[in-house]
């Protein structure tokens, strides 16, 4: 049953019925007829429900990532990540989202070519980057340069890719979509050791400018 409050205000009525939503989403798609299912069954005036989700289809959608995003927090407080090497802390929260998802597979398939039709391109993009956002963050990111985007990229497409996979796994436990994910993430592992690499031998070049200008003003 959604965990609502007694007099809850639209945002805690979006929060709340989001996850039970996209289970009626499965079968009525992501529609009006699923707002109003989910409203009767934990007795909220479908009226309300609907101003809720005043969006549609997109809206709906947004809510119910936000509520995955969530719980996957819950689910993965920084006491558990700690101990965890970055490679691991990331599987770990992609896996934690996955199986949150498992459940509404169908609505996730339904979300998702809602998502690619032309004029949702912008709120796929910017859905798809909060997601890999709140993984980093829960991971322990702290970068505010330019890794902090290429970063979120790198695991935005990442996690397209494996959801893409997760969709057709029928293996037990999802081992394939598991052993997917192992190889993209050792992917970046090795990226982000050759970037690092890289960024080490430039910033030990000998820079022409540097030396012209030690040439005529030297330090004393």
């Amino acid at each position: 049953m959604a965990d609502l409050p007694a007099d809850p205000t639209l945002d805690e009525l979006r929060a709340g019925l989001a996850r039970p939503l996209a289970s009626n989403a499965a079968f009525d798609g992501w529609t009006a007829a699923a707002i109003d299912a989910t409203a009767d069954q934990h007795a909220v005036d479908r009226d309300v429900a609907r101003l809720a989700f005043a969006g549609g289809a997109v809206a709906m959608i947004d809510a119910w990532f936000a509520a995955i995003d969530a719980e996957m927090e819950r689910m993965l407080p920084p006491e558990r990540l700690g101990n965890m090497k970055i490679r691991d802390r990331i599987a770990a929260l992609v896996e934690a989202r996955l199986d949150l998802l498992a459940p509404d597979r169908e609505a996730l398939r339904r979300a998702l070519a809602i998502l690619a039709m032309p004029q949702n391109l912008a709120a796929a993009t910017r859905l798809g980057w909060r997601s890999a956002d709140a993984m980093w963050r829960l991971a322990g990111d702290t970068a505010t340069d330019y890794n902090h985007y290429t970063k979120r990229a790198i695991l935005g497409g990442v996690y397209a890719a494996t959801v893409t996979v997760f969709l057709d796994d029928d293996s037990e436990g999802q081992a394939d979509t598991r052993a997917f994910l192992a190889r993209r993430i050792e992917g970046i592992m090795r990226f982000e050791k050759a970037k690092a690499r890289l960024l080490n031998r430039s910033s030990h070049r000998l820079s022409l400018t540097r030396f012209i200008g030690r040439l005529r003003y030297p330090v004393v």
